[in-house]
């Protein structure tokens, strides 16, 4: 194999693993922001659940 040849390879790969890694971040961000969405309702579920045991308690 030529030094070119080599070099295009080696280009060729890095692309493809820039490529895998700009697709893993995407997908890391997008969970990361469900997470956040999920941790939001849960404390909203658990704020509510605070008011309803007050309400239960103070019956």
């Amino acid at each position: 194999m030529s030094a070119t040849g080599a070099s295009t390879n080696a280009t060729a790969a890095k692309e493809r693993l820039y490529s895998q890694l700009a697709s893993s971040l995407a997908r890391t961000t997008r969970n990361v922001q469900r997470t956040a969405d999920l941790c939001e309702l849960l404390q909203m579920d658990l704020h509510a659940l605070r008011i309803f045991a007050a309400l239960d308690a103070a019956k």
